[in-house]
């Protein structure tokens, strides 16, 4: 990809990679993870959601949609942003370390039966997949949102909802999409 595209041009390359994910055959993976994800909060079990830097933005941004309201009127479902506690990301990664702090989140807010979504374009973010090994170690089941081919997250998740581009940007921007679809589902479900 050029730095020289233009507005137009960004955005027909945007939509090439959303018709390429279309033909992906994400379809059994997003069902899968629908069906996790609804029978875990029709439970009343909790939802956690992880990313770092613009899929941390999306971690929350999946949270808000779910606890507050995505398009129905409806009760508010149990997700939690990990990282979201200062206080508790800070004390653990200086006394510990950082690689392992949204492992001691989910330690401390997973449940047997409960889901982990963890996003990481790579697939292989430290501590996203430390997040993962926790989930899986307690019980949870892991939805993936990653970059082609899964990378570490593939052998960890229930459902890898991976976008076929290694271009981080453009990865986030067909995640987007797809968590839109996801949160719309899932309030759909359990209104």
């Amino acid at each position: 990809m050029t730095l020289q595209l233009s507005l137009s041009q960004y955005l027909l390359e945007a939509s090439d990679l959303h018709r390429r994910s279309a033909e992906a055959a994400l379809d059994g993976a997003m069902n899968q993870a629908l069906d996790l994800l609804v029978t875990a909060l029709r439970n009343r079990l909790p939802v956690l959601v992880c990313g770092n830097g613009g899929s941390m933005a999306d971690a929350q941004h999946i949270a808000g949609e779910l606890v507050a309201r995505f398009r129905l009127e409806r009760p508010g479902l149990p997700v939690i942003a990990l990282g979201t506690n200062a206080a508790a990301l800070t004390a653990w990664s200086n006394d510990y370390d950082y690689l392992s702090a949204y492992a001691r989140e989910v330690e401390a807010f997973g449940r047997p039966g409960g889901v982990l979504i963890a996003i990481t374009t790579s697939g292989n973010s430290p501590n996203v997949v430390a997040a993962a090994e926790k989930a899986r170690a307690l019980g949870l089941s892991v939805v993936a949102l990653t970059g082609a081919g899964g990378g570490k997250m593939a052998a960890l998740s229930d459902a890898l909802l991976a976008v076929p581009s290694k271009d981080t940007p453009r990865i986030q921007e067909v995640h987007i999409a797809l968590y839109h679809y996801l949160c719309e589902q899932v309030e759909k479900r359990c209104a």
